[in-house]
């Protein structure tokens, strides 16, 4: 997974700051999870700031509370964030389905929503 270059203003900050008092931010694809997630492990100061990050299972996720992602292509950095953030059993099981249902795959593929 690559570097990132990654913009983050005072006012969204403090937009991300309410939404995680409700427990309800929602990251909008898999560039939002890693630029919430870095932002929470670096906490940094300017607005602008890169991330290098892997997320694999295993870690912790402290912004993101739900995550809408596309399908990404199996064995794939993406499908290993959603496997992160979802659990590898379910995302096996959800791609099961997906492909069983004819579902589009990878950038301009169908959408999941996970909870």
């Amino acid at each position: 997974m690559g570097r990132e270059y990654i913009t983050i203003t005072r006012q969204d900050r403090e937009r991300i700051r309410r939404l995680k008092e409700t427990k309800h931010l929602i990251a909008v694809g898999t560039t939002s999870v890693r630029s919430l997630e870095t932002y929470a492990l670096q906490e940094p100061e300017e607005e602008t700031f890169y991330s290098e990050i892997f997320i694999s299972p295993g870690f912790r996720f402290r912004m993101a509370d739900k995550l809408i992602t596309n399908f990404h292509l199996p064995e794939s950095s993406l499908f290993i964030l959603t496997a992160a953030f979802g659990g590898l059993e379910l995302m096996k099981e959800a791609y099961r389905v997906a492909v069983e249902s004819g579902y589009r795959f990878f950038s301009y593929g169908d959408a999941m929503f996970i909870i």
